[in-house]
């Protein structure tokens, strides 16, 4: 009997190898001739790095950048195990959690570390890229990372425009001339959950500006200057950004990543699926083990165990779910390829306890979830 393991790290306690690995010995203890699978998943968010790093046999890497207020950091980002993928987070180099409230600037910061750290990659020998655009700082549009690339972004006198969103409102002239010439050989796939158009009542600075602390006049600002970075990139370049599903996702990120790298945005759970190949795994398995950290209504939007149950679903696989804690209406995934959800607690304990202790409960939970399985087998 094959079963495949495809989890995703429990948060703060248990990477998503950690997880399949002790999923594998509860297994095991119940079907010793068992062919075990492990396949470690995740969404595109935090963990996606070093999930996909950890699980192809990979390493993770460090470079010094810009940060998203010109200050230098060190930023990782991943090496897949194949050679060619490269694994990035934005938020790693340009994201709101870099900065304390008093130096939240949405109208200067820059994405300009993101695009040192894909030079990073460039020269490392990385065509293929898979970017995480979640957490951002930047209001900018990716008008940072194009410029570390080369991109010359010039007002109406010639003159390169400074770092920030609020700038692109004297935005004049992209010229492309000096963009790296390795840009032309990579494939960009950008990890983007959200559907929001680059401007108005539901674009990137309305929505997110206030949080990365834009008051309410800063709002209009940075809109008004997004909308004339939307004006010269489609007379220009020949690409209309504006309503684009997710345009404006991380400050206008989405955008600036179809405009200057031709980026694709799709559903982060999607791209790490495919990267990983879950499907062909899953081909001749008889059941497959899903879970997350906390698993509740959340859960189905675009979460990785959903996607893995609906993978597993569209092959009529069974599919089961173990999770550190089942929390409000968890039910709800029973409706999206999720046949049941079970927590690893065993009994009253702590969150520290429970996370200290996480790899055992994992191993139990699914040994008595695989003694069910045996029993309905001999029903």
């Amino acid at each position: 009997m094959k079963i495949v393991i495809a989890p995703q790290a429990y948060k703060g306690s248990i990477t998503a190898l950690g997880v399949a690995i002790a999923a594998e010995k509860g297994i095991l203890k119940v079907f010793p001739e068992a062919e075990v699978l492990i396949c470690p998943v995740a969404d595109g968010g935090d963990g996606t790095l070093e999930t996909l790093v950890e699980g192809s046999g990979g390493e993770i890497n460090e470079t010094n950048v810009t940060g998203p207020i010109g200050e230098r950091l060190d930023a990782s980002w991943g090496a897949m195990g194949d050679g060619k993928t490269a694994v990035i987070e934005m938020a790693r180099s340009s994201g709101l959690a870099l900065l304390s409230l008093d130096e939240r600037d949405p109208l200067n910061s820059t994405t300009f570390g993101l695009g040192e750290v894909i030079l990073q990659a460039l020269d490392r020998g990385f065509r293929n890229f898979i970017v995480g655009i979640g957490g951002s700082a930047t209001n900018d549009a990716g008008a940072g990372m194009a410029q570390a690339l080369g991109v010359n972004l010039l007002d109406e006198n010639g003159k390169q425009l400074p770092p920030g969103g609020a700038a692109l409102d004297k935005l004049s002239e992209i010229d492309l001339s000096g963009i790296d010439s390795r840009i032309q050989d990579c494939d960009f796939q950008i990890a983007c959950d959200v559907n929001n158009p680059l401007t108005g009542p539901e674009g990137a600075s309305a929505v997110y500006g206030p949080q990365k602390g834009a008051t309410p006049d800063n709002v209009k600002q940075l809109d008004k200057a997004l909308g004339n970075f939307s004006d010269v990139v489609k007379s220009q370049l020949d690409r209309d950004v504006e309503n684009i599903p997710g345009a404006g996702a991380a400050g206008g990120l989405g955008a600036g990543m179809i405009a200057f790298l031709d980026g694709q945005l799709r559903a982060g759970v999607d791209i790490v699926l495919d990267t990983v190949e879950l499907k062909t795994k899953m081909e001749g398995a008889k059941l497959v083990i899903t879970g997350e950290g906390g698993m509740d209504f959340q859960t189905v939007y675009n979460k990785a165990p959903i996607g893995v149950a609906r993978l597993a679903s569209e092959m009529d696989i069974p599919c089961f779910g173990i999770s550190g804690m089942l929390g409000e209406n968890y039910q709800v995934v029973h409706d999206y390829g999720l046949e049941s959800a079970l927590s690893i607690v065993s009994g009253p304990m702590t969150l520290e306890e429970a996370s200290a202790n996480a790899a055992t409960l994992i191993e139990n939970s699914v040994e008595e979830a695989l003694r069910l399985v045996r029993i309905g087998m001999s029903i």
